[in-house]
């Protein structure tokens, strides 16, 4: 067993109750007993003021998705914001047309390989997040083991359902064959067919036990539970979720 790192939850999955209290969902988040939160959105907060209360909760920013540095004019102020929330990682990913033939991968593995080099400037690194298009074949291979290879400084974070493909993958696979740059996972769960909704980490398809098998223990820093539908209430799904992987010993939680 790898050794127990810290749970967080992706803020995406609780995304309509903070549109309208972000105040309460992330004091409902803090009591299920998370140790981190990983924003999308802030929701009108200054970064300082939402990590200020982020931590006055008894948590921290455990990584960012906010903003991604591919998808932002200004990579200064890109910086500037995961710094403030005291990371030294920035987050980016792609779209199925990044990845749906060699030329489109070419550009891809440039863009990514700029990205890296841009960050490197203001001391942060880029972790991509996936989706299950980046594993779609292209000439034999999935796409994302192409960029996977050509530029050995980026890191990921292997959303592990994803990675599966919907049954096609093998999640723990994938996960070992870039385990070294895999800081972070996205933990989530459900019964690998396309547009099904999420179900509670532990009650779905997922081998979580090879998944976790599957890191680098001297990487690997966060599991980050991220639902993004979910048949029933998303709260009770995420407390579900926490209750799974800490009396598992997958993770450690706050309660």
């Amino acid at each position: 067993m790898a050794a127990i790192v810290p749970i967080s939850v992706q803020l995406y999955s609780v995304r309509e109750a903070s549109a309208e209290n972000f105040d309460q969902v992330l004091d409902v988040i803090s009591r299920i007993g998370f140790k981190g939160v990983e924003p999308f959105n802030l929701f009108g907060k200054r970064p300082a003021d939402f990590r200020r209360q982020v931590e006055d909760l008894g948590m921290q920013v455990s990584s960012t998705h906010f903003p991604w540095v591919n998808r932002s004019p200004d990579i200064g102020k890109v910086a500037d914001t995961v710094k403030t929330l005291g990371l030294d990682m920035a987050p980016g990913g792609f779209w199925p047309d990044d990845f749906k033939d060699m030329e489109a991968i070419k550009r891809t593995i440039d863009t990514t390989q700029g990205l890296v080099d841009d960050l490197a400037r203001y001391d942060l690194k880029l972790f991509l997040h996936n989706h299950y298009w980046e594993f779609a074949e292209v000439e034999g291979r999935p796409g994302y083991h192409y960029l996977q290879d050509a530029v050995p400084d980026v890191l990921f974070q292997i959303d592990t359902y994803w990675a599966a493909n919907f049954g096609k993958n093998d999640a723990a696979a994938e996960l070992s064959r870039v385990r070294e740059r895999t800081p972070l996972l996205h933990i989530k769960d459900g019964p690998l067919v396309p547009d099904e909704p999420h179900v509670a980490v532990g009650s779905g398809k997922m081998n979580f036990e090879e998944i976790f098998a599957a890191v680098d223990p001297s990487v690997f820093q966060w599991a980050v539970v991220e639902l993004d539908h979910c048949a029933t209430d998303m709260l009770t799904a995420l407390a579900m979720s926490y209750q799974y992987l800490t009396t598992q010993g997958f993770a450690e939680g706050n309660v």
